[in-house]
């Protein structure tokens, strides 16, 4: 049956002083809520740009050695985002709103389970990647890529395949650590692991002659060393944390299904964001003239993922205020914290409107020498920088709904928009109506309207009182015994399924 308003209050009672608060927030409450937020915005931010940056310096190790080096280093790349690094990402992001509301809570046993349970997640979803790497060459010719290339873009995935076990602990840890408000560590450690990144490209490459199984190999070992500097502060900080690491396997099994639920749509709308991307680079292929312009579309494609990475670390972030929020039994805070983040994001969005209009004409050059790529990049352009006015607030927008537990629905309208929107207008327009180059990214742009305007609406609707009586059932079951009793393995899978049911959380009970 539905809950009425007087069975909340009882609840929640005592918890939030503004917990029915519908008034406009002052403007010292704003500005708080800005600070907090880009306190740990900003770190996650730099650390998004040491991985651009990091990616960036392995391309150049890759151009150093040869064209069909860097051929099949970027087949290779792009076949393990699609296939691996992409997923780990999404089921990683499940973590954020059991994490965050747990911290909120302070349910620490629900926290130390929930981050172990997502490492042992991710460790299973290794395996079928790890076979599909190993049989990348098998399975790139069977599509028809060249032999040679193909080839190569096979050496490098094998000698990557040590980096899905990194970023089992890794992704996690960045969660873990990110939904409790602490991302300074995040920013120092990625520093400390990117400055070795070049002298180990150096030797391995240069020196020892390793060529592109040096390159794979140095990102693997900065990954490595990520991970140990990770641990390390786990480790020496866990006095802050009052819970148990050393639990037993039963402990850890007994709650995968409702983390599953939140995990596999979490998992679901990034990668069919990130996978749009690759698709636009296949579609380029198909024009008149594909080299001008899957040459284009990677410039283009990498100048949007540097633009990502602050409403990236942004959607992040307010998904682990939203949660923490909710969880403390404060839903006026956590509408605030959504409020001021979609803010920034159009702010952020403006931003890059105007970057993009003011350097069109100058910005391929940073990539290429070739007038043509960059006249067609130049006419581009714009069109980008408007594709993210809409991109921040939607980025920002699923971070929101991952911190209130609904991924399912940001997932749900990511295929909507961009498959049952953006591509049809890009075919259409590249192909059908020969508009050409630019057709494939007016379809990106009518796919962020689509998805912007969408997720809006979901917020807007938002019931933020009724989403923080779902937090504290999420969390106030009893775990500090975490002993392996049958008992409180069923009230803990009661509880993840007050959560879950289908992706989506239950509105009664």
């Amino acid at each position: 049956m539905p809950m009425h308003r007087n069975s909340i209050e009882t609840t929640m009672d005592g918890k939030d002083h503004d917990f029915f608060s519908h008034k406009l927030p002052s403007s010292s409450q704003v500005v708080e809520e800005l600070k907090e937020l880009w306190g740990m915005a900003l770190p996650i931010t730099a650390a998004h740009l040491m991985a651009f940056f990091r990616a960036v310096v392995s391309v150049i190790f890759l151009g150093r050695l040869g064209s069909l080096e860097l051929a099949g280093g970027a087949l290779s790349i792009g076949f393990t985002n699609i296939t691996g690094y992409s997923v780990l990402v999404g089921l990683a992001s499940g973590l954020e709103p059991v994490c965050s509301q747990a911290y909120g809570s302070r349910n620490w046993d629900l926290l130390s389970l929930s981050l172990q349970r997502m490492i042992l997640i991710l460790f299973v979803a290794t395996i079928p990647i790890s076979l599909s790497w190993v049989n990348l060459e098998s399975i790139m010719n069977f599509m028809g890529q060249d032999p040679k290339i193909t080839a190569m873009a096979a050496t490098y995935c094998f000698y990557s395949l040590p980096d899905l076990l990194t970023n089992t602990l890794l992704q996690p840890l960045r969660v873990f650590l990110r939904s409790q408000g602490v991302t300074k560590p995040i920013m120092y450690c990625s520093l400390l692991a990117v400055v070795f990144h070049v002298p180990l490209n150096y030797v391995l490459v240069v020196v020892m002659g390793l060529g592109v199984p040096g390159v794979a190999m140095a990102s693997v070992a900065t990954n490595m060393n990520m991970v140990l500097l990770m641990v390390g502060y786990v480790w020496r900080a866990s006095e802050r944390w009052e819970m148990r690491w050393t639990v037993k396997i039963g402990d850890v099994c007994g709650g995968l299904g409702p983390l599953l639920k939140l995990a596999v749509p979490s998992c679901l709308g990034i990668c069919l964001e990130w996978w749009w991307y690759e698709i636009v680079t296949v579609m380029a292929g198909y024009l008149p003239n594909p080299t001008l312009a899957v040459a284009a579309t990677g410039i283009l494609i990498q100048t949007t993922s540097m633009m990502y990475t602050v409403p990236m670390a942004l959607a992040g972030c307010v998904s682990a205020k939203v949660g923490n929020e909710l969880g403390a039994g404060k839903p006026y805070k956590a509408r605030l914290a959504a409020l001021v983040a979609l803010c920034s994001a159009l702010l952020i969005g403006i931003i890059n409107v105007t970057w993009t209009l003011i350097l069109r004409d100058r910005w391929a050059g940073l990539f290429t020498k070739d007038d043509l790529v960059k006249g067609l990049v130049a006419s581009v352009l714009p069109i980008i920088g408007l594709c993210e006015l809409g991109n921040c607030p939607q980025t920002t927008g699923c971070g929101i709904l991952r911190g209130t537990a609904r991924p399912a629905v940001g997932a749900n309208i990511n295929l909507l928009a961009f498959y049952c929107v953006g591509t049809p207008v890009a075919v259409g327009l590249a192909f059908g109506h020969n508009v050409g180059f630019a057709g494939l990214w007016f379809g990106l742009l009518s796919a962020q309207v689509a998805c912007v305007l969408s997720i809006l609406v979901v917020l807007v609707r938002t019931d933020w009182e009724y989403e923080a009586l779902k937090a504290e059932k999420l969390t106030s079951i009893e775990m500090s015994s975490c002993n392996g009793d049958k008992i409180v393995k069923h009230q803990e899978e009661s509880k993840g399924l007050l959560m879950v049911e289908n992706g989506n959380l239950l509105h009664g009970v």
